[in-house]
């Protein structure tokens, strides 16, 4: 398997400074700041990467699993909520609140939930992010 690779430069110290991450695909690049980050400015941070990964990676587990199961989705829309804090040693993520919907003909509500709690404990990124809370809200959409 490849190793996927990103990368980030910061400029000036932390308050006032800037900085500017890239994904080594060369798909995005963005602009952070101080107030990116901790406040409500303009530009990303890390942890709005972090939730893109996250809800990328649960999306497609999900997919996966369904699959495997013989259910074929039509759609499943992921949004993460990545929550910042401040702890005794700095700051941490705390919690992550994976809030899916989706589009899954011939599938019930439990059976569904089931392959939504197993994408969220086997993505690799779940696994990477154990030590952090995470919470899903599942809901099944019926097709229009």
């Amino acid at each position: 398997m490849p190793a996927r690779t990103a990368e980030a430069v910061w400029n000036g110290d932390l308050r006032n400074g800037n900085g500017r991450m890239k994904l080594g695909s060369g798909a995005w690049e963005g602009n952070y700041s101080f107030s990116s980050r901790f406040e409500e400015g303009t530009g990303t941070n890390p942890e709005e990467l972090i939730g893109a990964a996250h809800a990328g990676c649960f999306s497609m587990a999900l997919s996966a699993g369904l699959g495997k199961a013989g259910f074929q989705p039509t759609r499943i829309r992921t949004e993460a909520r990545v929550h910042l804090q401040k702890a005794d040693e700095g700051f941490k993520i705390g919690r992550i609140d994976l809030n899916t919907e989706a589009e899954i003909p011939g599938i019930d509500d439990e059976t569904f939930r089931k392959h939504a709690e197993q994408a969220k404990a086997g993505c690799p990124v779940s696994k990477a992010l154990a030590g952090v809370q995470i919470e899903l809200t599942a809901r099944l959409k019926q097709p229009v």
